[in-house]
């Protein structure tokens, strides 16, 4: 996937929206109390994309700037609009960027994800769902024939391109075009299709906004977990420490009732706290002395585990370590690595730092080595 930074998001917003009747656009009527042009927005920045430029209609100006983003003012139909936003980013073009209706305000974080991800070995990609209803012909009220609907799928967006590739399709392709895939094909571009979502919906008719509601609710509904963990080790005779599962080289070592891994047992006990289950002593006490000595993996699979077997999934995780010496930085890598593999995550999941205490405390005087963790466990 490429940086955020090389990556563009235009939202077309200009549509009247004339199958949802009249008064306001359907882009701009309210959605559990703000504009569906907002939610939409903040799905994107919720899957981490910043660059986003807004087409509008011209009468739709004031409502816009209240966004505070770029605006551009689209055409007569969705291809202009789609053009005049592309000409705005071009002079400073992103690697890639993505088109979605505004009217799409529940898209997820993951379906633009594997947008992007197909984006690393295709000039396009776009989500869409199979369809999997009989498909039918009419005329005049009544069903004419029939259609097979092998291989049809329904298109959905965000729509991903390269940029200059996808620029170069608009240019040799003045009029109109269903969609912008529709472009890219055109221009000899392979578009790989990306699981799409139900969820995605696409508002067009009245009831679609009772349906968005529903599925609103249903998400903030969600069960929301968070955990903190703390821990502290002290220096003894040795020639390395375990440091969230990397044996880093030392010229001490860390005194423990098991391998001393101070970072892995604050985020042992962050998943712990979160899920109101106390402490890894709870599950592994230092009374028992089949846990002398025992590897501090065993305890972070454990909670990890535990937290799947109620339903959770684990969202991410923070570490933080706090001493003097040895240097984190150079194994930090390792350690975020090792981390998502014991907890079954992706490593961008996981954050492993550290800070100095300024040589103060006994962290300062490097007499041990403290750990502070956070962990979001989130139940749908």
């Amino acid at each position: 996937m490429s940086r955020t930074d090389d990556i563009a998001v235009i939202l077309v917003a200009a549509g009247r929206g004339s199958r949802m009747g009249g008064g306001l656009p359907k882009q701009w009527r309210l959605l559990a109390r703000r504009p569906v042009l907002a939610h939409t927005v903040a799905a994107f920045r919720a899957a981490g994309l910043e660059r986003i430029l807004l087409v509008i209609h011209p009468e739709d100006r004031a409502r816009a700037e209240a966004l505070g983003l770029p605006l551009v003012e689209g055409g007569a139909s969705r291809s202009d609009s789609v053009r005049a936003a592309l000409t705005a980013l071009a002079a400073d073009p992103p690697a890639l960027v993505l088109i979605h209706d505004a009217a799409r305000p529940l898209v997820e974080p993951s379906l633009i994800a594997g947008v992007l991800d197909a984006l690393a070995s295709h000039p396009a990609a776009a989500p869409a769902l199979p369809v999997v209803d009989a498909l039918w012909r009419g005329e005049a009220g009544a069903v004419a024939g029939l259609q097979p609907r092998d291989g049809l799928f329904r298109a959905q967006t965000p729509q991903g391109f390269d940029f200059r590739a996808l620029s170069a399709a608009y240019a040799a392709h003045p009029g109109d075009a269903a969609d912008d895939v529709a472009v890219a094909m055109a221009a000899g571009l392979k578009v790989a299709i990306t699981p799409g979502s139900e969820r995605n919906l696409k508002l067009t008719y009245p009831e679609d906004f009772t349906r968005a509601e529903q599925m609103l609710a249903e998400r903030s509904a969600m069960d929301i977990r968070l955990g903190n963990g703390f821990d502290v080790h002290a220096f003894t005779e040795g020639d390395h420490v375990w440091l969230c599962g990397v044996k880093v080289p030392h010229t001490k070592a860390l005194l423990g009732h098991s391998d001393a891994d101070v970072g892995m047992h604050a985020l042992t006990d962050a998943l712990y706290g979160a899920m109101a289950e106390g402490d890894i002593g709870r599950h592994f006490p230092p009374s028992d002395p089949q846990w002398k000595g025992a590897a501090s993996h065993i305890f972070l699979r454990h909670a990890g585990e535990l937290a799947r077997s109620r339903g959770f999934t684990i969202s991410n995780c923070d570490v933080t370590l706090i001493c003097e010496r040895p240097k984190v930085g150079p194994h930090a890598g390792a350690m975020q690595a090792a981390l998502a593999e014991i907890l079954g995550i992706e490593v961008d999941r996981v954050s492993v730092k550290a800070t100095t205490s300024e040589r103060l405390g006994f962290t300062g005087r490097e007499e041990g080595i403290a750990a502070i963790a956070t962990a979001t466990l989130v139940k749908a």
